[in-house]
């Protein structure tokens, strides 16, 4: 069977239409960097990792083989033995960080799940699928979560297994919440490490901490006990996905097994694309660690740029330590229309990505915020 004319000037419409929008996203936080031509032969067959890539299943065009690998790769980049460890290739940071969640609450079936306003929406998302009881907590203005309101509120709920969910780089501001901390105040306040769980939601920052001088904790080797980072932002990949990485030892607790297909579920999803981690494998396996640092330092070093160039024409823009978010006043609708902005209330951020070669967008940009503000103070 083929297209139709009309079908098939729909589709070369929407070819052009991504050509020329590919590099759109300065307020959204996907590397556009990528190629996976190498992959496109398996495009033609449907690829299905139902089950544990760490056991056999039945179902045979599975990629198992390489998402090992990978979680190999990222049980390394998190700090934790890769023997001590399970994970696998999700859809996305909303299913990583509902499987944090879901191992915390099946751990703690009566805890309170605490997590900050600046958290992203889909956990709101995940109470409500989870059934699981919530706080929300107050947040800095920097974004990060405020240490002591959520003392207070735990000690408010009587709450003997709290389940905190840290971020590390909130999706508007780009805040790190000091886990360190977090777990200091919870020893002052008398609870033991096995009286709580951590989970981290490092869908953006997961893959430019492990690679900058001075990174603020983020690992196993930090008493987190699960994380979550996204495969489509700082790494790139037409699909999106995520990688989550949790202790072996707590994920056994939800093992299912699936008789017709001889295997052991423990995630969340079942069927899962068998292509993406074709993608995550590739791009870990094509880049060394000196890439990644080199990568992650040009967008930081861009993201200062913006900083500075707003501040200069007196502009109040800023960003959070090891962040590649630079927040500043939402401009006009033109504007942030204009330039695909993400908008919170009365502020915009604009995300250096690992396309960002040079300034030139982001001083196409930053020239169109200061006429912007010329114009409206006139």
């Amino acid at each position: 069977m083929t297209l139709s004319i009309e079908s098939q000037n729909k589709l070369d419409a929407f070819w052009s239409h991504c050509v020329k929008n590919q590099y759109f996203n300065l307020g959204y936080p996907e590397s556009a960097d990528f190629n996976y031509t190498n992959l496109e032969r398996f495009m033609r067959f449907s690829i299905n990792n139902c089950g544990d890539w760490g056991e056999y299943c039945n179902y045979l065009l599975n990629s198992f083989e390489f998402e090992k690998e990978v979680m190999e790769y990222f049980a390394t980049l998190f700090k934790i033995p890769f023997a001590e460890s399970w994970g696998y290739i999700t859809n996305g940071g909303t299913e990583s960080n509902m499987f944090g969640c879901y191992l915390g609450r099946e751990i703690f079936p009566e805890g309170t799940l605490y997590y900050s306003k600046d958290t992203h929406y889909s956990v709101a998302k995940i109470v409500k699928l989870l059934r699981i009881k919530s706080s929300v907590v107050e947040s800095l203005p920097n974004g990060e979560v405020d240490y002591d309101d959520l003392m207070n509120k735990i000690d408010r709920d009587n709450e003997k297994h709290p389940i905190i969910f840290a971020n590390i780089g909130t999706t508007v501001r780009g805040a790190i919440d000091d886990i360190a901390l977090i777990q200091q105040r919870l020893q002052e306040a008398g609870f033991k490490r096995e009286d709580y769980y951590l989970h981290a939601d490092a869908a953006l920052s997961g893959m430019i901490l492990p690679f900058v001088d001075d990174p603020q904790a983020y690992s196993f080797a930090d008493g987190i006990d699960s994380i979550g980072v996204s495969g489509h932002k700082m790494i790139g990949s037409p699909i999106p996905c995520g990688i989550v990485v949790a202790k072996k030892k707590n994920v056994d607790r939800i093992s299912v097994e699936i008789d017709y297909i001889s295997a052991h579920d423990k995630t969340i999803s079942g069927s899962r694309n068998g292509h993406t981690p074709l993608m995550m494998w590739e791009a870990v396996r094509s880049h060394s660690h000196e890439n990644w640092v080199r990568r992650i330092e040009r967008c930081l070093n861009l993201a200062e740029y913006a900083v500075e160039r707003f501040q200069k024409a007196g502009i109040n823009a800023w960003r959070n330590r090891n962040s590649i978010t630079v927040v500043f006043p939402c401009p006009s609708e033109d504007v942030w229309k204009k330039h695909c902005l993400a908008t919170s209330g009365d502020i915009a951020h604009l995300i250096v990505t690992a396309h960002h070669l040079d300034s030139s967008q982001i001083d196409r940009l930053i020239d169109d915020v200061i006429a912007d503000r010329q114009a409206n103070a006139a």
